[in-house]
């Protein structure tokens, strides 16, 4: 036995170490691709001396003596930093996930196959300037001569993640930066979805019910919906989805490509100029809202060109400073809500499905074939069809198969689905402007995404909606509200909109610039940009706090873009509660009455502030989505996922009974005819019963953050276990779905109060003095997971603090981590 016992000891030793020789190897092979910021280096492809500067954050400035060598810089640091997430973004943009992923991820190749982005990029490259693609194959150069010292020198395959995978790394080229660009376009549109969704609900809802629950701006030129169904007199709808479960692999990749409508993209910006601040000079802030991620969206970089500066923050895979500032102007960015897809519903010719009607009769596809590699499979044919109106996606894109008939299929029209793109022209040309007008005619050149582009001069700002939207006929039949019967020429768009035609205020007389994705104008259909806009209470903050003092500083930028104050609930609580506020709570003496009675007396008291300490903002939250579900449970159903989650203009129209909207209070399954304030009370002894189940029965001791936690995820490590509790980055966050500091709400599933999509980018740009503006971004610098500058800026920006980002040389090197030479090979 002791023999026996000597035996498992020695090989119990032998096995722990060979897994620590293991990991010890495999610590060594990972840490091999960590960054390193000193050093000198002579590489091919780069025309005189450059030099790399890492500031005390660890981001990089960059003094080059050619515009050409700069551009290579940028793309050798975003590759030393970020190969991972580029390579991530291309194939994305290519339909190539599931060479990586597997199986699991062919429908979410299928779909970006559909989209064609990757060959519009590629083709889009005989419309760019000289210039443009100069600084693109520049830019390429810099990212392969990375590759080529990351095999050079065995450096871990340039990033940890590549380990998991065989696939071989192809060189980088220009239209892959530009098909990032179209990623991120179609990230930011929510157009199509949000048809799809009306014309589900439709099958369950009449028009006015669909009205009450997305309610339009006052627009005196709008008509009511038709009832979508009625388009197909005698033909069987879909009555389910088609879409299928997925592992959460490709589920955080479908957030990443495919977002929710509500994920879509969101941003505040405002300016004011010199006759509203202490200092007598412009001030801007800017804080994009997009999904968080481990690293960030952003990267922050200053480059040096021959006789201009430019920094703020970059997109890992393309050479420009999307949001940021010169020597003489600063500008931000919002979503600007353009309603830039429609669904079109193409009728097949029943005697040759090669053919599809057309307002002239029947016209051929066109169509292609393509291959899928998929890792541990057979490759996939994918068969790509386009009608006149566009390419037609699989049935699951949008859920485009839950509102298509037999004997039709769905197309979709998108203006990014074009070759003659220069929006990264308009990015090129913005960094080189030197004043306000500058900027306004570099926008122009924008096609998609839509942007709201707010700009600061040392005279004074601006703000203009830079992207093209569709043409529609004032005669559509749709509006391009709900998918349109292709065959129909009335539904066909005339074009683009002429550049530089869209909405503007230049150095208006107030003063005074802002955008929340508001409305930007008051323009009736077809002249209107969308019909869906953010919610208003956001912007309706920004002016009350614009408006509450006479003179700005950068401190009260900075305040107020930390904001955490829900202008939401201020309006929506007095609304639900006050019935439950005055009168006698005949339930109060059990123990689910006196939790009812203790929130209503810590609601009554609370300012609306979204605080992570607080229990109040998870009450209110909590009580909002179960709202929203006793409302319009009975009446939608299984569509009710298609709403979930708070809808405060809903609430608002229904406690206000706008047009009759009260109705929905009453359960349509019983007799007698229930009341708002019974609903509500119902709604908040759900939400408390759920709170109590997942914290605890003492109400006191719930806390907003607890549940509003910030996960920045790491894809695919993030998602495997043990790997997610090292590589993911998560905190306690406060905000919410409607403050100034985003924190948007996952709003279903087990986590529904997680904070998924929030500004990775914050700015305050100060016209007094430029060196001493501010910036964070959400993560650190660094996507490589050992780094010490992969995490080091999140609790920064967690508590609304940031970093100065001087371009003084003598800031700069104050404190500098490292400085990398580079010099042009013989």
């Amino acid at each position: 036995m002791r023999t026996l016992f000597r035996v498992l000891l020695w090989l119990a030793g032998g096995l722990v170490a060979v897994a620590l020789v293991a990991a010890a190897f495999g610590y060594y092979l990972i840490s091999r691709s960590q960054p390193v910021y000193d050093g000198a280096r002579t590489l091919a492809g780069i025309e005189r001396d450059v030099e790399i500067v890492r500031d005390a954050n660890a981001v990089p400035h960059i003094y080059a003596k050619t515009d050409a060598d700069a551009y290579f810089a940028m793309g050798l640091i975003h590759a030393q930093e970020r190969l991972w997430q580029m390579e991530l973004s291309r194939r994305g943009a290519q339909g190539r996930l599931a060479e990586l992923f597997g199986p699991a991820a062919l429908p979410l190749d299928r779909r970006l196959r559909a989209l064609d982005l990757h060959n519009l990029a590629r083709a889009s490259l005989r419309f760019q300037t000289p210039e443009t693609i100069a600084a693109l194959e520049a830019y390429a150069a810099g990212v392969n001569a990375w590759i080529g010292v990351v095999n050079e020198e065995a450096l871990g395959r340039g990033a940890p993640e590549f380990f998991l995978f065989n696939e071989s790394l192809a060189p980088w080229t220009p239209a892959d930066s530009l098909a990032i660009l179209k990623v991120m376009a179609l990230r930011l549109t929510n157009a199509a979805e949000m048809e799809t969704k009306r014309a589900k609900l439709l099958r369950r809802l009449t028009p006015e019910q669909l009205e009450d629950l997305f309610p339009l701006y006052p627009d005196p030129g709008m008509l009511a919906l038709p009832a979508f169904a009625s388009a197909f007199p005698g033909l069987d709808m879909p009555t389910t989805s088609r879409r299928a479960e997925v592992d959460d692999t490709v589920r955080s990749l479908e957030q990443i490509f495919f977002p929710r409508a509500r994920f879509a993209g969101a941003s505040n910006v405002w300016a004011v100029d010199g006759r509203r601040t202490a200092s007598g000079a412009p001030l801007l802030a800017n804080d994009p809202h997009l999904w968080l991620s481990a690293p960030s969206v952003w990267m922050l970089m200053h480059v040096e060109f021959p006789g201009r500066g430019v920094i703020g923050g970059t997109l890992a895979g393309v050479p420009a400073v999307f949001v940021g500032r010169n020597r003489s102007l600063a500008w931000g960015l919002t979503t600007a809500g353009i309603d830039d897809q429609d669904v079109y519903i193409e009728k097949l010719n029943p005697d040759n499905p090669d053919e599809y009607l057309t307002p002239n009769g029947w016209a051929r596809f066109n169509t292609r074939v393509e291959t899928i590699r998929v890792k541990g499979g057979e490759p996939v044919e994918a068969t790509l069809r386009w009608t006149r109106h566009g390419p037609v996606p699989p049935p699951d894109l949008y859920d485009l198969g839950a509102v298509t008939p037999p004997g039709h299929v769905a197309a979709l029209a998108w203006t990014a689905l074009s070759a003659e793109d220069r929006s990264l022209e308009a990015a090129l040309a913005m960094m080189r402007a030197d004043r306000i007008e500058d900027a306004t005619a570099a926008g122009e050149k924008v096609l998609a995404p839509g942007q709201n582009i707010a700009v600061a001069d040392k005279d004074g700002v601006g703000i203009f909606v830079a992207g093209r939207a569709p043409k529609r006929r004032a005669d559509s039949r749709s509006q391009g509200r709900l998918p349109s019967l292709g065959w129909i020429e009335e539904n066909d768009w005339l074009g683009l909109s002429e550049p530089g035609s869209g909405p503007r205020s230049i150095r208006p007389r107030s003063g005074v610039v802002a955008n929340a994705n508001n409305r930007s104008t008051n323009a009736v259909f077809p002249d209107h940009l969308s019909f869906d806009w953010e919610a208003p209470y956001r912007i309706r903050r920004i002016e009350q706090k614009l408006n509450a003092r006479e003179f700005h500083t950068a401190e009260s930028f900075i305040e107020l873009q930390n904001d955490t104050v829900s202008e939401m609930a201020r309006a929506v609580l007095p609304l639900v509660a006050s019935d439950l506020w005055w009168t006698r709570d005949e339930g109060a003496g059990d123990a689910r009455g006196d939790r009812r009675e203790a929130a209503l007396k810590m609601l009554g008291a609370w300012n609306g502030e979204m605080s992570e300490h607080a229990a109040e903002p998870l009450i209110f939250v909590a009580w909002m989505r179960a709202l929203t579900r006793r409302i319009a449970g009975d009446e939608l159903g299984e569509s009710l996922p298609e709403i979930e989650g708070a809808r405060p203009l809903f609430i608002e129209r229904v406690f206000y009974d706008v047009d009759g909207a009260g109705r929905w209070c009453d359960v349509d399954k019983t007799a007698r005819v229930e009341t708002c304030a019974e609903i509500s009370k119902l709604a908040l002894d759900d939400a408390l019963d759920e709170l109590a189940a997942a914290y605890g029965s003492d109400i006191s001791a719930w806390r907003w953050g607890e549940a509003h936690r910030a996960r920045h995820l790491a894809t695919p490590l993030g998602l495997r276990w043990p790997f997610g509790l090292f590589v993911n980055i998560e905190h306690e966050t406060s905000g919410g779905d409607y403050t100034l500091q985003r924190a948007q709400t996952r709003g279903r599933g087990p986590e529904p109060y997680q904070n998924v999509h929030a500004a990775g980018f914050r700015a305050v740009y100060d016209f007094a003095d430029l060196d001493r503006s501010v910036y964070i971004i959400s993560t650190g610098e660094s996507g490589h997971l050992l780094s010490r500058h992969y995490d080091d800026l999140a609790e920064l920006w967690r508590v609304g603090e940031y970093i100065p980002m001087s371009m003084a040389e003598d800031d700069i090197r104050a404190g500098a981590l490292g400085v990398m030479r580079l010099s042009p090979a013989e």
